[in-house]
């Protein structure tokens, strides 16, 4: 049977809207097979557009120090930020908190490209919670238990000033900052993914939590705008 060239794969209301999950074959790509996530109406993330993701983990690991890392991912997405933590010779194992059950059913259903590779690795698990409250929560109170990271990859909100959800805000905070520096190890790193370009204030809010605070820029073709774009990474490191 002909593969469509265009297919929904899954849809479901959220409580943050639609969530739609499709395919499409790109003619002027040589056929490719691009995935698309839409929620609420806006197009969310794309199989072609993951540099940035990707480099959300490897700026981290290229200057986390640890020979084991154990890996916390903020944001399941497509995928591409766990399994390149996954992908390197440091990590011991990855853990990744996402909000909307469609995202993980997903991975576990292998409609996405990534989903057979990270749900048959051993060394990454999900949880399915609200990664902000799990770090806002008392230890004992939160999915992460009194667990510790060398890493923590944060990928939901468009940037610290561009939000999901309003109530997100209260941990682009000192308070915030500080609580998330607690379930970090000594020389631990958080790397912050953004699409919006750098504001003063919030690095200064990281300068008064971390030893070190370090910005990236991702600069990478965007097909689906037919032009180079920039995305930042943010990464913070404990003393």
């Amino acid at each position: 049977m002909t593969k469509p060239k265009f297919e929904e794969l899954d849809y479901r209301e959220t409580e943050l809207g639609e969530l739609i999950l499709r395919r499409r074959t790109v003619r002027s790509l040589g056929g490719t097979d691009v995935f698309e996530v839409k929620l609420d109406g806006y197009l969310l993330m794309s199989s072609l557009v993951n540099e940035a993701e990707i480099a959300l983990t490897t700026e981290a690991m290229n200057i986390v120090e640890c020979a084991e890392c154990d890996v916390l991912v903020g944001g399941l997405g497509l995928g591409y930020t766990a399994k390149a933590a996954l992908d390197s010779q440091k990590v011991r194992s990855v853990v990744v908190i996402e909000f909307l059950e469609g995202v993980i059913d997903w991975h576990r259903r292998q409609l996405v490209p990534l989903g057979q590779a990270l749900t048959e690795d051993t060394r990454c698990g999900f949880i399915l919670g609200d990664f902000f409250e799990a770090i806002m929560s008392p230890p004992d109170e939160s999915s992460l238990a009194d667990h510790r990271f060398h890493a923590i990859l944060l990928d939901i909100d468009h940037s610290p000033q561009c939000l999901l959800q309003p109530s997100n805000a209260r941990f682009y905070t000192q308070e915030g900052l500080a609580r998330l520096a607690d379930r970090l190890h000594a020389r631990g790193v958080f790397s912050l993914w953004s699409a919006d370009p750098p504001e003063e204030a919030f690095l200064d809010l990281l300068r008064s939590v971390f030893a070190e605070v370090r910005l990236k820029e991702c600069v990478f073709h965007n097909p689906l705008l037919n032009e180079d774009d920039v995305n930042y990474i943010y990464l913070a490191t404990l003393a």
